[in-house]
């Protein structure tokens, strides 16, 4: 139902009704209700690898962003086959509902959330304020980890690469034709001052900047103190108001690796109900180091 806040409320949920897909964020609240709903996988995905053993939610599995998802040979994604073997171990079916959540405001359960969409995986949420503000009101943690009954998970019969994806090529065109294109790095990194985030280690990019004709727009922009999601009204400002972008445009975001753009994709996908936002995962790390790619810097 909904009350007259515009706030949706769905069995001890509370989220703005005003979303585009309200249904896709649930809160801590309604996570501690529903921890052994047999329909439900709480997925937890990290950018420290160390903090699921140390403890996670009761009866969460732990999906690894670099070992479970990429690629461990060629700088890409699993193929679907692996994809599928994948959610085998971990008692995924198609019919699965996926809460993700994780560290860093959900940066990497948005990613792998982004990642399970590619191989065509529908029945995903996000737990809003992810990991960090479960912790912070006190909630269970366990080091005990689950087992799942191995499930049948059939083979992805495609990768949707191009539907939710962006390569270089699809980066450079969107430049050259002066599309949008949504840089969700810090403000530092999108003038060319740093080459990576502070308190990060340089991972080898030759180059500072930007993709010519980028918006600088960064992903904490989206977010609450909480690491929670702002409201649709703020959001629409942001996105809509003053960067002027429309429910029907072409957009790309990018970052450095694909991780806080894929933060963004959410926003605009689930929230704001973009229909044709692609995440470039190549980002920053690919461009800045390819041989005769344009770039940008500004003061």
């Amino acid at each position: 139902m909904t009350d007259t806040s515009g706030v949706f409320k769905k069995d001890g949920m509370s989220i703005d009704s005003h979303y585009a897909h309200p249904d896709v964020l649930v809160t801590t609240s309604w996570v501690s209700d529903h921890l052994r709903d047999e329909n439900l996988l709480f997925i937890e995905s990290n950018e420290d690898i160390l903090l699921y053993d140390m403890g996670h939610l009761p009866g969460a599995v732990h999906i690894d962003w670099r070992r479970d998802l990429q690629d461990q040979t060629v700088r890409d994604y699993i193929q679907p086959s692996d994809f599928a073997s994948l959610c085998s171990r971990n008692g995924i079916t198609p019919e699965t509902i996926c809460v993700f959540y994780g560290d860093k405001s959900n940066w990497w359960s948005c990613y792998a959330l982004w990642v399970f969409r590619l191989f065509g995986h529908e029945n995903v949420k996000i737990m809003d304020g992810g990991r960090d503000k479960w912790i912070a009101e006190g909630r269970p943690l366990t080091r005990e980890c689950p087992h799942r009954a191995v499930s049948v998970y059939p083979v992805p019969s495609v990768r949707r690469d191009t539907e939710i994806r962006a390569f270089y090529e699809d980066a450079l065109a969107q430049s050259r034709s002066s599309l949008p294109l949504i840089d969700v790095r810090s403000p530092d990194e999108f003038k060319g001052l740093v080459t990576h985030m502070p308190e990060y280690p340089q991972e080898g990019v030759l180059r500072g900047g930007h993709i010519p004709g980028a918006h600088s727009i960064p992903w904490k922009q989206a977010v609450n103190q909480d690491s929670t999601f702002k409201s649709e009204a703020e959001l629409r400002k942001i996105y809509l108001g003053d960067l002027g972008l429309c429910p029907d445009d072409s957009i790309i975001a990018y970052c450095r690796i694909g991780e806080r753009s894929s933060h963004t994709w959410f926003v605009l996908t689930y929230l704001l109900g973009f229909h044709h936002v692609r995440n470039y995962d190549g980002s920053w790390t690919e461009w800045g180091n390819r041989v005769g790619a344009p770039i940008e810097k500004s003061t």
